[in-house]
């Protein structure tokens, strides 16, 4: 049956605008057809009276099963927090951790309005079945590294696609992951860019996130810059989701071509880890399309896509002095159609339009954060939170009604990545 959206206001992010008075008519995955209210009267009919209705947010970059570090490592820098506090329990993850974990912070991301998310871990095959348990739409990236069995991650990489590209009525897509330079030797990333190139033309990486990692990449390759050194090896011609960017030089900007490499912003996690400013006025002053992220719960410490928005929405202005850098619609743009363009899905999803998927968020307008009702743009990236997401739509179901998810018992899942998290530090203690 047809789903009827009536009196629908929404968010046009391709002409940036708000349109009032639609009946948005949804069947099955789809967007049919807008029309002006009363138009359609055949189907299930759905009063958007009070609602602000949003393209479904996409979360271009994050780490999903790490939700069991949140709050457990804190005020370190990148490298510290890595190395002694991160991978040594890390490695005492098993398969099962990772779906529940995943589970959380997808459950987390529909919550803020995420519809889609690009995660980059392992044991991918159990994110897909957390994906698919929650509704969530996703893009299944497994972190590759040159050490620790580097080829046989290829074939995992590989198997994945087999399985999960296109699957579960096309919500889930699989492509490369090179970790980062300083994970993956040069020979290394050069088959990872062949699997990429056979696989689609895509790959997800970590690109100049801090500037230990720039200065490192200048000592160890005759004073390139890491973005040029990806360059260098074959990267230029990839659709490249390329994640932080923090440290991305002007020379770097106008060596990457914006048709194929796409910056991630990672706000929260930049700001924490004392990473750097990512210069995005400046990206998008040069043509690219910039994406938003959370990164993982470890690092960000949430998956709150309003609160990413928010922050992103306001450091820029405060790092370029300019009270008009990177306004609300560009941040809108960044979390909808700009991700969509990001992971290659525009043709899907990013916008409410006819003909792509009916990936929405339903906030309400009964709240103190929207009233009074003045710029609603403007509202959703400096005054709205995520207790105003009442409703969530993926592929056309709903899978937040009222607040409450839909397919998923929450209090089971938190107290499940509780239960897990006390078995896990055992183990690692157990291994001393």
């Amino acid at each position: 049956m047809k789903k009827i959206l009536k009196n629908a206001m929404y968010i046009d992010v391709i002409n940036g605008e708000v349109v009032k008075g639609k009946d948005i008519v949804i069947e099955e995955d789809r967007i049919v057809s807008i029309l002006p209210t009363g138009k359609e009267t055949a189907g299930e009919i759905l009063d958007m009276e009070g609602f602000l209705i949003t393209p479904g947010f996409i979360n271009a970059h994050t780490h999903l099963g790490m939700s069991y570090f949140r709050n457990l490592a804190d005020d370190m820098d990148l490298d510290t927090w890595l190395n002694e506090a991160i991978w040594p329990l890390e490695d005492h993850l098993n398969p099962e951790d990772i779906y529940w974990g995943s589970l959380l912070s997808m459950a987390e991301g529909i919550r803020s309005g995420a519809t889609t998310f690009c995660d980059m871990y392992y044991e991918m095959d159990r994110v897909a079945e957390a994906a698919e348990k929650i509704g969530m739409r996703g893009m299944l990236t497994r972190g590759l590294t040159s050490f620790g069995g580097g080829e046989e991650k290829l074939e995992e990489t590989k198997k994945l696609y087999e399985q999960f590209h296109n699957s579960s009525n096309g919500l889930l897509r699989v492509i490369p992951a090179p970790h980062a330079i300083y994970t993956c030797n040069g020979e290394y990333l050069k088959k990872v860019f062949d699997l990429s190139r056979s696989l689609d033309n895509q790959m997800h990486i970590h690109a100049s996130e801090t500037k230990k990692e720039v200065e490192d990449c200048k000592k160890e390759n005759n004073g390139r810059t890491p973005i040029q050194y990806l360059l260098d090896l074959g990267m230029e011609e990839i659709h490249t989701v390329a994640a932080h960017c923090v440290h991305m030089t002007e020379e770097e900007m106008d060596l990457a071509n914006t048709k194929y490499f796409f910056p991630v912003y990672n706000p929260s996690s930049n700001l924490k880890l004392a990473s750097g400013f990512t210069p995005i006025a400046k990206l998008l002053e040069k043509g690219f399309t910039v994406a938003l992220g959370t990164d993982g719960d470890s690092s960000n410490n949430n998956q709150d896509m309003l609160e990413e928005m928010h922050i992103a929405s306001i450091v820029n202005k405060a790092v370029t002095g300019n009270p008009e850098a990177v306004s609300a619609l560009e941040v809108l743009k960044m979390a909808t159609i700009n991700g969509a363009k990001a992971l290659g899905w525009e043709k899907e999803i990013g916008s409410i339009e006819v003909g792509k998927k009916a990936d929405l968020a339903f906030f309400s307008l009964e709240s103190p954060n929207f009233t009074p009702r003045n710029n609603l743009m403007s509202a959703l990236c400096y005054s709205a939170n995520s207790e105003d997401v009442k409703h969530v739509m993926v592929d056309g179901e709903f899978v937040l009604k009222n607040r409450e998810l839909v397919r998923i018992d929450l209090k089971e899942t938190m107290e499940t990545v509780e239960e897990r998290l006390a078995k896990l530090i055992e183990r690692k203690e157990g291994a001393k």
